[in-house]
């Protein structure tokens, strides 16, 4: 056997843990590139649920006598044309950033409208502590559809016993 058959064994060793090496290396590199991307989607549902939030409670606070308390569709919050001027509670119906579709889940008012959304998003926080005051109870969320992004809908009138 010649001494350049070994080289050329050697040669291929070493091009096959290089290989491995780079393919283990870009592994990492993806998955530190997913939690980053979550973590931005994270803060870009926070940011967008904050919009909702403020939305309802201004909808809610500019009522005039007569009128649904609760918008029936989230177009509503666009365009609310309740008053001789139309007001706007909110620029645009935003998309969920995890479905990138405005699929938003409602949560409805006995009488039929909207006084919160919630993400379609079934995954688990990275985000577990350290929320703004408004959205403390968050902390205690398993998923993302438990971070409710509104107002408290009415509840039903208690009768006395």
């Amino acid at each position: 056997m010649s001494r350049r058959a070994n080289h050329r064994g050697f040669t291929y060793l070493g091009v096959l843990i290089a290989v491995a090496v780079v393919g283990v290396a870009l592994a990492g590199l993806g998955q530190l590139w997913s939690a980053q991307a979550q973590r931005e989607r994270e803060s870009e549902l926070l940011f967008i649920g904050e919009q909702y939030r403020v939305a309802f409670a201004t909808y809610v606070a500019a009522t005039p006598p007569g009128k649904a308390r609760y918008p029936r569709t989230l177009d509503e919050l666009v365009e609310d044309r309740r008053h001789i001027v139309v007001r706007r509670h909110l620029r645009q119906v935003y998309p969920d950033p995890f479905t990138n579709a405005v699929d938003w889940e409602v949560v409805s008012t006995p009488d039929g409208g909207i006084a919160a959304v919630h993400s379609r998003h079934v995954g688990t926080p990275m985000k577990i502590g350290n929320f703004p005051p408004q959205f403390a109870k968050f902390e205690d969320a398993k998923t993302y559809r438990d971070w409710v992004f509104g107002t408290p809908p009415p509840r039903a009138p208690t009768l006395p016993r």
